[in-house]
């Protein structure tokens, strides 16, 4: 017996099924919104995690070299992805450039709640406007796609927060400051003490004082994010502040605005995050980590060779998600049904045969026997499969020239004429025939 890798998991059809239901959802929001799907390859080139984040990543990575000499990694992330993409065909593409893609990455850290080495992901990104209502639609997709998924307001809210509004308070200090450093140290404030995230911020440049007033400074509320503006006294500062307004008030337009939490202590880790950035979280704190993020990033296109193209996306995964729903008892019941089996008794593989095809050309799900059972174990199979409807094709019946049409809830069961099922039925059951 060999057992699946620490990280990778295996998905049987009850799980599959709710899976795929979830999935499915996700992916037509996203089309509502006029995403289009994109495909992208498993491997990439190592080096473009580490221009893009330091040799560091790499111990982060499935990594390896291929047969070809090429130093190659299993995806991380989907964003250097779909930014090189952009890169290879920007001037043909019409902007905006609205793209979704679901598909698996892989990491190797440390395996917990929610997290996995390899993980699913509904990527969906805007490339070619740097407007506010980007950001909203973002942020509105978001909540429609869970929304429709049965969660409400009271079971999660988007934290939003700024990285411009972060750079310019910590420019503000009289200190030589390692932003991004710093930044990073904010991403990871909520799950450490606050004295290992004021150690932090020391690392990076601040005094322990400094430290306790940056904190204090981003505590500050919605309604006072002038006082801000008065600290740090710069434009970026006040330009931030400006369009995370003008973001907030798009998503109220756009329907998003509910589900949204002014947060300056959500920074996201990744240092290409421009803008607006925001995280998921479960309100009632029992999914212990961030269901999703996203966020602007609107020098990721340059920096990977093309034109300046302001770019902002969000990416909702499936494992922290499932386990949001689960907990707010919105995850689909998972199983499967079956519409009809198409039961075999004796020669009469050509009509079953016949009429499995017609059941299906309909749109049903039919099974029919491919293991030359017998009728007691046939009919055990339609159970455990969820067949609502067995039609038996039984020599017997077609001397009558009949089938037998079986209710798998009642135990009801009559004969009907062949020529009669499906007839002009859409999807016939016994009551058609009572």
């Amino acid at each position: 017996m060999y057992d699946h890798l620490k990280g990778f998991r295996d998905f049987y059809p009850d799980e599959m099924g709710a899976r795929r239901e979830v999935i499915d959802q996700l992916e037509a929001t996203a089309r509502q919104y006029g995403f289009r799907e994109i495909g992208t390859p498993a491997l990439e080139r190592t080096q473009m995690y580490v221009d893009k984040s330091g040799e560091e990543i790499v111990e982060e990575l499935y990594a390896f070299e291929d047969k070809g000499g090429r130093e190659v990694a299993l995806t991380p992330e989907l964003t250097p992805t779909v930014a090189r993409m952009v890169v290879a065909k920007q001037q043909a593409l019409s902007k905006p450039i609205k793209w979704v893609s679901t598909r698996p990455f892989w990491r190797y850290e440390q395996v917990q709640q929610g997290r996995f080495r390899e993980f699913y992901q509904t990527n969906v990104d805007i490339f070619g406007s740097a407007e506010p209502e980007a950001d909203a639609e973002v942020l509105a997709f978001a909540a429609d796609a869970l929304t429709s998924l049965g969660l409400t307001a009271d079971d999660f809210e988007f934290k939003v927060s700024h990285r411009d509004i972060l750079g310019g308070l910590l420019e503000a200090f009289d200190a030589d400051i390692a932003t991004k450093d710093a930044i990073r140290a904010v991403d990871k404030s909520e799950k450490i003490s606050e004295a290992e995230y004021h150690d932090l911020l020391v690392e990076a440049g601040l005094t322990y004082d400094q430290a306790a007033e940056f904190d204090e400074l981003l505590a500050t509320g919605e309604d006072d994010l002038d006082e801000l503006v008065d600290f740090a006294g710069t434009d970026r500062v006040e330009n931030a502040v400006t369009n995370l307004q003008n973001v907030l008030d798009a998503a109220a337009d756009f329907g998003a605005r509910e589900y949204c939490t002014l947060s300056l202590e959500t920074a996201r880790g990744l240092d290409y995050y421009t803008g607006v950035v925001f995280e998921c979280f479960d309100s009632t704190g029992e999914v212990s980590r961030s269901v999703f993020g996203g966020g602007r990033y609107d020098d990721l296109i340059e920096s990977f060779g093309g034109q300046p193209t302001p770019a902002v996306g969000v990416a909702p995964g499936l494992a922290p998600l499932s386990l949001l729903c689960q907990r707010a008892g919105v995850w689909p019941e998972e199983g499967f049904t079956t519409d009809y089996y198409v039961l075999q008794v004796g020669d009469t593989r050509e009509v079953a045969a016949e009429m499995t095809r017609k059941l299906r050309s309909r749109g049903h799900v039919v099974e029919t026997d491919v293991a030359g059972r017998s009728f007691g174990a046939q009919l055990d199979y339609a159970d455990s499969i969820g067949a609502e409807t067995v039609v038996i094709v039984g020599e017997q019946d077609l001397a009558d020239d009949a089938v037998t049409v079986k209710d798998m809830d009642s135990g009801d069961q009559k004969q009907v004429p062949l020529a009669e099922f499906p007839g002009d039925h859409d999807r016939p059951t016994l009551d058609d025939f009572e």
